[in-house]
């Protein structure tokens, strides 16, 4: 079952100060963006800069500060907390970039959350990215689920788990890496290893398979995406395999741990209209054996998904959750 959800905005509860405002920090390799929220999660103020990624992590640390500050005064309320989505694999514990790709210098072994706590004297929780895409998309008005996959097609494909409403992060961190679970196809992924899943969808892989198809000039999938809108036999039939392994993944995830949902975003997730169709037969034919519906739906937060989770992540270290 396919279905769409409306809405683009997260709620968030007043545990700050009064006039407080929480800010989520999306740390990508170009870009820096953040959005400061009030205590009622209207949005105050959005900005972005460059990422310094060949500079260090001192820089980048400098650079998200710099545009918190810069949209604390803009909107002239005092921080609470900061939230963090950052690329890599992190330490959510510590807040320390554990590993990251070659495009960040000086980025593995980073303690990101120390160094912004300094810089900005409030408390700031650091989250994997697709980590905080989930929580963002998860908390979105509307939806209620509190088991939830959350797959983000971009350069690469990342994964994360939501399970009884918190995120899942595994004995090594490393919960939800679905983009490098093996079995869609014979090709050599970016790790090095044959077959994974960001083999066929991720957006660089969606380019390359139709350059492999067409012995063409290599396109992004953004003109493959409009050459299959477009009537191109070729481009359909990339746009089809990647949905498909979307789906078999997804649900393969669902089979294991019981989910009844499955959000997916990232750039790929804008050409939803050629992906959904392979995903809807996929899952006639390869549903969950539990006989639960799986629904897989697209993400609806857009770019704005990062910081409203990190902005979620910082909300629950002012107010940790209830035992229960």
């Amino acid at each position: 079952m396919i279905g769409q959800e409306h809405g683009t905005t997260m709620s968030i509860e007043h545990h700050s100060p009064p006039g407080a405002g929480l800010i989520g920090i999306d740390i990508g390799g170009t870009k820096i963006a953040a959005l400061l929220v009030s205590g009622d999660g209207a949005v105050l103020a959005r900005g972005s800069v460059p990422a310094p990624a060949a500079l260090g992590g001192a820089a980048m640390a400098d650079a998200a500060a710099g545009l918190a500050r810069t949209l604390a005064i803009e909107a002239d309320v005092p921080l609470a907390a900061a939230g963090v989505g950052a690329a890599g694999v992190i330490d959510h514990e510590t807040g320390t970039i554990r590993a990251a790709s070659a495009t960040f210098v000086g980025w593995a072994g980073f303690p990101l959350a120390d160094e912004l706590e300094a810089r900005l004297g409030v408390p700031v929780r650091v989250e994997n990215d697709v980590n905080a895409f989930l929580l963002g998309e998860a908390a979105a008005v509307g939806r209620t689920e509190r088991d939830v996959l959350g797959v983000m097609l971009g350069t690469g494909v990342g994964g994360a788990l939501l399970i009884d409403g918190e995120l899942h992060h595994g004995p090594h961190g490393a919960a939800g890496e679905i983009g490098h679970t093996p079995g869609y196809s014979q090709l050599v992924c970016t790790c090095g290893q044959v077959g994974h899943l960001e083999t066929l969808a991720s957006g660089t892989s969606i380019a390359l398979r139709y350059q492999e198809r067409t012995a063409g000039p290599a396109l992004d999938a953004r003109d493959v995406a409009d050459r299959a809108r477009d009537g191109d036999a070729d481009a359909i039939a990339v746009f089809h395999a990647a949905g498909r392994a979307v789906a078999l993944a997804c649900a393969s995830a669902a089979t294991i741990l019981d989910l009844p949902c499955a959000i997916v975003g990232g750039g790929v997730a804008a050409a939803w209209d050629l992906l959904e169709p392979a995903i809807a037969r996929t899952l006639r034919t390869d549903s969950p054996v539990s006989g639960i519906p799986l629904r897989i739906i697209p993400a609806v937060l857009g770019s704005d998904a990062v910081a409203l989770g990190a902005i979620e992540t910082a909300r629950r270290a002012l107010v940790p959750a209830a035992p229960h």
